[in-house]
């Protein structure tokens, strides 16, 4: 009877205006290769936050996994990216008030 546990990406979304990346990476517990049970966990990603110059930081995705990583280069275009910016620049200002 050999226990074995596995982790897969099953579900990568590109969602909204700004290019979110939702990643649900499953949890996969196998006896002698039958799967027993699958648990889910998601995550959201964003390209980047503000600095205090109000310039965009782009989210270190190097610990994600490479099918993430490219989906992400791919949807995260500089049109993309400055939007985002804009946005989080128009809703700091908006706090601050």
């Amino acid at each position: 009877m050999a226990l074995t546990e596995r982790f897969e990406n099953d579900k990568i979304e590109v969602v909204g205006p700004f290019k979110t990346i939702q990643v649900r990476r499953a949890d996969i517990v196998e006896k002698d290769g039958v799967e027993i049970a699958r648990s889910f966990h998601r995550h959201a990603l964003s390209c980047g936050t503000l600095d205090e110059s109000d310039e965009l930081v782009d989210t270190d995705i190097s610990g994600e996994d490479a099918d993430v990583q490219a989906i992400c280069n791919a949807a995260w275009t500089d049109a993309v990216k400055e939007a985002w910016r804009l946005k989080l620049v128009a809703d700091a200002a908006a706090v601050a008030e």
